[in-house]
């Protein structure tokens, strides 16, 4: 079956750099826009990215616009998420999910478990 497995969470300090990965196994990963989605303690799903299947084309949510990088390796069927100059509000549970486009807005089919990232001092 389908498996997403991200990691490299972890506490990081204000203005710090984390490099997330999110290894996938049991489908075509290449056939796969991918999705970064996180998650706040006591708030709601937040998208953070996208990417299209072949890695040209990503977007972003503006609150992490400038700062972040979507890529991914269908080679090695892994998708990543740099973020740098990190701050308190980035703190949360960061997934990763095959996304498709339904019009106006994302559909995410597959998730991981999420890995969790701690942006204090």
């Amino acid at each position: 079956q389908v498996q997403l497995v991200e990691s490299g969470g972890g506490l990081v300090q204000p203005g710090g750099s984390l490099r997330l990965s999110c290894a996938a196994s049991g489908l075509t990963f290449g056939n796969y826009a991918m999705s970064w989605v996180r998650q706040a303690p006591g708030l709601g799903l937040e998208w953070v990215a996208t990417i299209d299947k072949g890695g040209s084309t990503t977007r972003y949510n503006d609150s992490v616009k400038d700062r972040s990088t979507i890529s991914r390796d269908n080679n090695k069927n892994t998708l990543y998420l740099q973020m740098n100059n990190v701050k308190p509000d980035d703190t949360g549970r960061y997934y990763c999910a095959t996304t498709r486009l339904g019009g106006a807005y994302y559909l995410f089919d597959n998730w991981g478990q999420g890995t969790q990232v701690t942006v204090s001092t």
